[in-house]
C-alpha cells in the first residue's frame, strides 16, 4: 500500500527534474563557468599562466602588445587564475553554455591584447601601469609614485639612485 501512495503522490506533484535542454534551468550560485579577460586591468605578470592547472593560458609578444589566449577546451575551471590575479583581470562567469560542435573547438577561446605604453624616460615599450594594482600596493598615491609608474624598470632604477633627478 505504501508503494501505491508514493506513486500517486509523485504523479500529482509532477516531474522533479529540470526540463533542460527543452526548457530553462537554474544556474547554481558561485558556478565557475566561461572565463572573461579584461586587458585594461592586466599587468602582464603571467602568474595566471603559471598556476593554470590545464595549461590553457598562454601569452605571446606581438606588435600590438602582449596577447592573452585562453583555450576553454583545456580549461578545468578550477579558478586558480582568478584567485591569483591581483588586479582581477580574469573573472570566471556563471555562463556554462560551452557545448559546441567538434569543428568549432578552435573557436572556444578568450583573447585580449594588453596594450604597451611608452616609457616617459627613454621611450621604450613597457607594460602600461594598472591603477587597480597601484591602489592595492599604495593606499594613497602621490606625484612621485605616479611619475615612477610611467617609467620602465631601468629608468625607475636610475630614478631611485638619483632620487628622481636626471
Amino acid at each position: 500500500m505504501n508503494m501505491l501512495m508514493l506513486l500517486l503522490r509523485n504523479l500529482a506533484r509532477g516531474p522533479s527534474t529540470d526540463a533542460f535542454p527543452f526548457g530553462d534551468t537554474f544556474t547554481p550560485e558561485r558556478l565557475r563557468g566561461r572565463i572573461r579577460f579584461d586587458p585594461e586591468l592586466c599587468t602582464g605578470c603571467r602568474l595566471c599562466a603559471h598556476v593554470c592547472a590545464g595549461d590553457a593560458i598562454h601569452f605571446d609578444e606581438t606588435d600590438e602588445g602582449l596577447r592573452f589566449t585562453l583555450w576553454h577546451n583545456t580549461c578545468t575551471f578550477c579558478g586558480l587564475c582568478e584567485h591569483y590575479c591581483q588586479t582581477k583581470a580574469i573573472h570566471l562567469t556563471d555562463d556554462w553554455h560551452l557545448a559546441h560542435l567538434q569543428q568549432d573547438k578552435y573557436a572556444m577561446i578568450e583573447q585580449g591584447v594588453v596594450a604597451p605604453a611608452a616609457c616617459a624616460g627613454c621611450g621604450c615599450r613597457m607594460t602600461a601601469p594598472v591603477p587597480a594594482l597601484t591602489a592595492l600596493a599604495y593606499r594613497a598615491g602621490n606625484r612621485r609614485i605616479e611619475h615612477l609608474q610611467t617609467l620602465c624598470p631601468d629608468c625607475r632604477r636610475k630614478a631611485g639612485v638619483t632620487g628622481g633627478r636626471s
